[in-house]
């Protein structure tokens, strides 16, 4: 689909000139400025929405099971599309566990064990903190960039605003875990919700939004759940309480040594 010169500009780290794209295409989504639809940039939008070029966010989550539930809360980073440092701070049991994603590479932390463990990527699909988030959940953002190809499946008009079904379809050499994810788009790049099929295209998991909002002067899912298709019962809900974007984060907040720092707790 991309000749050469332009997967690499995709896939360059932190490319102020990839981030000025996505942060228009954005603009033009959010501001409902275009009739024709391009799949790809609407996808693309989605992901800047909630990340920018950098971001920070404070969040709870709540896991819920038949027979116990739990709440934490946690505070995370972003930069670009391939780095992010997420790390939980209540309840005390839990804080200072973290994970940190630099590229292709995973790490995580345990206070506890007072050691960084680099994932390897057998592990990627194991479940994240015992939510229904896996790591592989986690890491997929930056892999839209090139493990992908996209196909409009549907367009309806929802109070008042367009709303696309899209196939998000692996190539077919990408290492990726699920055989294809369904996206439900609003015309602004608000994710609706995502269905996750596996290798034999049929769904396993849902994730979709709760709670729509504005956070640090940006439109987006504030409020979402995963869970499985087939257990309503068991899901994991993410809620952000507070989103800044933009911001002007150290190099070295993305790093081994910060992953077990106390100053980013």
């Amino acid at each position: 689909i991309y000749n050469k010169n332009k997967k690499e500009l995709l896939l360059s780290d932190y490319s102020s000139l990839e981030t000025k794209k996505l942060h228009a295409a954005a603009q033009i989504a959010q501001e409902g400025a275009s009739e024709e639809i391009d799949i790809r940039s609407l996808v693309l939008s989605n992901l800047e929405l909630s990340r920018g070029g950098t971001s920070y966010a404070e969040m709870t989550m709540f896991i819920k099971r038949p027979t116990w539930e739990r709440r934490s809360s946690l505070v995370g980073w972003t930069r670009g599309t391939k780095d992010s440092l997420i790390r939980f701070t209540a309840p005390a049991k839990d804080a200072g566990n973290a994970m940190l994603k630099l590229g292709d590479k995973m790490w995580t932390f345990n206070p506890k064990l007072n050691r960084n463990i680099r994932l390897p990527s057998s592990m990627m699909g194991q479940s994240w903190a015992g939510s229904d988030f896996s790591y592989n959940d986690l890491s997929r953002s930056d892999k839209y960039l090139t493990d992908y190809r996209f196909e409009l499946v549907d367009t309806k008009v929802q109070e008042g605003k367009k709303i696309y079904t899209i196939d998000a379809i692996p190539n077919d050499d990408a290492a990726v875990v699920w055989g294809k994810e369904r996206m439900t788009l609003r015309e602004d790049a608000v994710m609706i919700g995502i269905v996750f099929y596996d290798q034999d295209l049929q769904p396993l998991k849902e994730m979709k939004s709760l709670k729509i909002g504005n956070l640090g002067g940006r439109t987006f899912s504030t409020h979402m759940r995963m869970g499985d298709i087939d257990d309503p019962n068991s899901y994991t809900e993410f809620e952000y309480q507070k989103m800044a974007f933009d911001l002007d984060l150290e190099d070295r907040l993305f790093s081994t040594f910060s992953l077990r720092s106390e100053r980013t707790r």
